[in-house]
């Protein structure tokens, strides 16, 4: 195998398969926080909804969602960015980085859902 220019360990990872991460991790958090897979899993579905929780948990969801607009947005400007697009080793980096505060997000809703439970 030939190693990537601009890569020093002769080992090459396609930004392909971070990127995919960062876009599953996106669906996790959307579906979660917008669209009522937290919001059931901690506070109960139909008639068994407490709406309490609920409230706390749109709370959750509103300190979470800055973390992941800032994933979001590190996730886009890899890729939009020149001067991190065409070196492969910045690009990894910010995909990387995009990807754990991505988790970060999700940690936040978690947290924020657990502590909404009655």
């Amino acid at each position: 195998m030939q190693a990537m220019p601009g890569r020093s360990n002769g080992g090459w990872i396609s930004p392909a398969i971070p990127t995919i991460a960062n876009c599953v991790l996106a669906l996790l958090w959307i579906f979660s926080a917008l669209g009522g897979w937290g919001d059931a899993a901690f506070c109960g579905d139909d008639d068994a909804h407490d709406p309490g929780c609920g409230a706390a948990f749109k709370d959750a969801v509103l300190f979470s969602a800055p973390v992941a607009a800032l994933a979001a947005v590190l996730a886009v400007a890899a890729w939009a960015m020149r001067a991190v697009r065409h070196y492969p080793g910045r690009l990894d980096a910010a995909l990387t980085i995009a990807a754990i505060v991505w988790v970060l997000a999700e940690g936040v809703l978690f947290v924020g859902g657990y502590l909404a439970q009655p």
